[in-house]
């Protein structure tokens, strides 16, 4: 039997116009109808890879824009037109001349440009104009949101290689997208809709063991929420609970990153329990006093409290969880959330949108963006946007109480960097709710953090390594590239120094290595590979530090490391970097690792260290 698609097609725009009618005046209704109509003439003879009319794609991204979204008439508008400049002869003049400016502009953040040759490619320069849209406005993002998890939930009509590609921007992009706007939903629904498609045979094994797992566990399940509403009820408190299992995708990060199997996953499920909505001066109070109840019935988890409503994460998310222990001596992961928290969690930036409670994250990544305005690669650009900006985040606190916002996983060196490029540059060590602790310390969330800072101190090339934040990438990575201007590959058995006699051979790879002229690598290199030899520029002038180590012999006395370490410090303002001593019958060998710009500067502290009364013998010896 033939689908009437007509028929299937006004009944879904009816439903829609319908449920926008108790919110709407008749004039939006009655634009709504138009944007419908316009868009179903414009498509009509556009078919979707499914065989289904194109117009049935715009339909559904209408309705999830105005039903799961909850979006006003000119975002709804704007998802029934968003296909029609990319894909028919109208223009975006001609959406302006008959819906507006703000139609208008919706419609063209969300049309791809059409290009004949793209700066990095053509994914990415979407992903660049999908994200500067935001500094304008960030319902362009959820219609582009609306329009990808329309697409995903009908990609089964999709080639296998289309479905990969599709798939993995999604999981890469738009899903983490969703969670910084704290469409919570969206976000979940589109990482398994990715999961589905990228690792289909995973994914319906996980889907058939949490089919498997429910089952089994339902008895029990309810048994527990039926006692915590009972409890409620006889507190006087008016609450329902809700049962949430983890999708498919998040089971297997939680498999991925933990290195354990399924049986071995703890929180494959939570109990919500969502109280009546209060006046939200008196949301914690109540959260507490269910927390009470419970905890007086129930043995809770040493330190599985968590305050999301103090302290909400940055996409808005708030809720009070704890852990409890069942009656089956099973730990019982518990969200307490309002009415008002639920639906915020669901619709992120959507719910009581106001200026107020987005500027200040738009703001954030508005400065972002301008930090990486034209990078010359453009996976490091959209590399520092999924880093800065869709991990879940912390949040640390300086002395001072200011509260810091980072990514989950962000070190000492990030928080650094975040305070001031300056104090980033410079970072030596850290304090962490008052320990020492070195700058490479993951931080976690709810840490007072101190940076202690010195002028000698300067980036790393293995920080590269224990960053998230695009911006503390950036500086060190600036600061690595431009130190490298001034570096050979160094002999690593003579370890020739600026002022040394040295000779240079090419390597193979095109680098050149440096040797001190009576080392006996370089000796024998110039008798095999005589043609090697180049001419190196190795003078005082780099600006950059090199290890040395040297060997001092003296007297032993009261006080002589000390004068020993304060010439090397505080006298010639040398960065060290190790020191051993052996004492024999009054004599004393002092072995002390430090670094220097050029041959003439060990000198001088050699010639400072040879003077200091007892010294006898000071020799610059080989780092093995």
């Amino acid at each position: 039997m033939e689908t009437n698609y007509d028929a299937l097609i006004q009944a879904s725009a009816d439903e829609l116009f319908q449920h926008m009618s108790s919110k709407e005046d008749q004039n939006n209704i009655d634009r709504l109808r138009d944007a419908f109509e316009f868009a179903r003439e414009a498509h009509s003879p556009q078919r979707r890879k499914s065989g289904e009319p194109y117009i049935i794609h715009p339909v559904n991204v209408a309705r999830i824009v105005a039903e799961e979204l909850e979006l006003g008439a000119d975002p709804v508008i704007a998802a029934f037109l968003h296909d029609v400049v990319e894909d028919t002869h109208y223009t975006i003049d001609d959406i302006r001349e008959r819906f507006g400016d703000e139609v208008a502009f919706l419609v063209g953040v969300v049309t791809k440009e059409k290009k004949d040759k793209y700066v990095q490619s053509k994914q990415i320069d979407n992903f660049r104009q999908i994200l500067a849209s935001m500094q304008y406005d960030v319902r362009a993002l959820l219609i582009k949101l609306a329009d990808r998890l329309h697409n995903m939930r009908t990609l089964d009509s999709m080639r296998p290689d289309k479905q990969m590609k599709i798939a993995g921007e999604t999981d890469y992009f738009y899903a983490p997208l969703a969670n910084r706007l704290g469409l919570y939903h969206v976000k979940t629904e589109l990482e398994n809709l990715s999961f589905r498609y990228r690792c289909p045979r995973e994914y319906s094994v996980l889907e058939r063991m949490l089919s498997e797992e429910f089952e089994l566990q339902r008895p029990h399940i309810e048994a527990f929420t039926s006692k915590i509403e009972g409890l409620l009820d006889a507190g006087g408190i008016k609450a329902r609970t809700e049962v949430r299992y983890r999708r498919p995708y998040s089971i297997w990060m939680k498999m991925h990153n933990r290195g354990c199997d399924f049986a071995h996953v703890d929180t494959k499920y939570y109990v919500r329990v969502v109280y009546q909505n209060q006046e939200p001066w008196s949301e914690k109070d109540t959260s507490l006093r269910i927390y009470s109840i419970l905890t007086d019935a129930f043995k809770e988890r040493p330190g599985s409290v968590s305050n999301y409503i103090d302290a909400p994460k940055e996409n808005g998310y708030q809720s009070f969880q704890v852990k409890l222990l069942s009656e089956k001596g099973k730990w019982e992961e518990l969200h307490i959330s309002s009415e008002r928290m639920v639906r915020n969690g669901r619709l992120g930036c959507a719910a009581e949108r106001t200026d107020e409670n987005i500027q200040a994250w738009l703001d954030k990544f508005n400065e972002l963006l301008k930090e990486m305005a034209d990078p010359e690669d453009g996976m490091e650009f959209m590399d520092g946007v999924t880093s800065s900006f869709y991990y879940d985040d912390i949040m640390v606190f300086t002395p001072k109480g200011k509260c810091i916002i980072l990514p989950k996983g962000a070190t000492a060196i990030d928080f650094a960097f975040e305070i001031h490029s300056n104090i980033g540059m410079h970072a030596h060590y850290a304090r962490i709710n008052g320990k020492l602790s070195s700058v490479k310390t993951v931080l976690r969330r709810g840490d007072c953090v101190e940076i202690g800072t010195s002028e000698m101190a300067e980036p790393q090339p293995d920080w590269l390594d224990h960053v998230l934040t695009y911006k503390a990438r950036k500086y060190i990575s600036s600061y690595i590239s431009h130190k490298s201007k001034c570096s050979f590959v160094r002999c690593p058995n003579c370890h020739p120094l600026p002022g040394d006699e040295v000779i240079g051979f090419r390597n193979p790879d095109g680098s050149t290595q440096i040797h001190k002229r009576n080392c006996q690598t370089a000796i024998r290199l110039a008798s095999q590979h005589g043609d090697s030899i180049v001419a190196v520029n190795f003078d005082d002038e780099c600006s950059c530090l090199y290890p040395v180590r040297i060997s001092v012999r003296a007297i032993d006395r009261y006080h002589l490391l000390s004068d020993l370490v304060d010439c090397i410090t505080e006298k010639l303002h040398l960065s060290m970097l190790g020191l051993k001593t052996e004492t024999a019958d009054n004599i004393g060998v002092c072995t002390i690792d430090f670094a220097v710009h050029s041959m003439n500067e060990l000198q001088i502290a050699m010639d400072s260290i040879g003077a200091i009364v007892g010294v006898d013998e000071v020799q610059r010896i080989d780092i093995e």
